[in-house]
């Protein structure tokens, strides 16, 4: 026997087709790691200062014509006007002018960057920052700052940016200095301050995804003023990591 199709109602025509167009429309997606440029970027020039035991190979906007070393070891950081370091979400405060100075790292190994950062701040100084980095590209980095937010407060910030940057401002600091610190296993990266190099409070923890090959640096920026300086003391980069990534020693 000959079977007879039916024409559907258009009604049901009409809802088979929308139902069709939401299955195979494109979902948005968050950016992730693998999405963003990760090459070292060609800006970055060559150069060899050592610091203790620790020696800077990189140089990224002019970083190393800014920074001056004493017998101490205390790294003096000039910046000039208008320098950050920040991929806005909207772009409308993009700025990859700051300049850093960095160390090769091989990210399969464990690494710890620690200093005493001890910031310019003044009362036209918002955002004025030390900062310590780990740098991939001007689209992955991480910064980790002690900085003058917008009430004319300082206080620990770190800015992670996987294509576009985030912002988190964290506890606030009354003294003119804090020990800072980046560590990594090679599987997770801690962000750590102290008051005194002893007890470390923990900022900022997640999941290394960096490649094998980054820089950690040091930098100084100043986003809104006519210019500051920074100043670095015991900077030191060691191959190996915190024990406890919550107490951060």
């Amino acid at each position: 026997m000959k079977k007879i199709l039916t024409p559907l109602p258009v009604g049901a025509l009409l809802l088979l087709l929308a139902c069709q167009s939401q299955e195979t429309a494109p979902q948005p997606v968050e950016t992730s790691i693998a999405e963003v440029k990760t090459t070292v970027d060609t800006a970055l020039t060559t150069v060899d200062i050592k610091m203790g035991n620790t020696r800077f190979d990189k140089s990224l906007n002019d970083a190393a014509n800014l920074i001056s070393v004493d017998s101490s070891g205390q790294v003096t950081f000039r910046v000039g006007a208008k320098k950050d370091f920040f991929s806005d979400p909207d772009g409308k405060l993009s700025n990859n002018s700051a300049p850093i100075l960095l160390s090769s790292v091989d990210n399969t190994k464990p690494f710890t960057i620690t200093a005493r950062v001890t910031p310019q701040f003044t009362p036209n100084g918002m955002y004025n920052a030390g900062v310590l980095y780990i740098y991939s590209s001007n689209d992955l980095y991480q910064k980790f700052c002690f900085e003058q937010d917008e009430s004319g407060d300082h206080r620990v910030v770190s800015v992670r940016t996987v294509g576009t940057s985030d912002d988190n401002n964290h506890d606030l600091v009354q003294q003119k200095y804090v020990y800072m610190k980046i560590s990594s296993d090679t599987k997770t990266v801690g962000s750590y301050y102290s008051l005194d190099n002893k007890k470390w409070k923990l900022a900022r923890l997640y999941k290394n995804e960096y490649p094998s090959n980054i820089f950690l640096g040091i930098s100084a920026q100043c986003p809104v003023d006519t210019g500051t300086v920074s100043y670095f003391n015991d900077v030191n980069i060691e191959l190996k990591s915190v024990k406890d990534f919550r107490l951060g020693i």
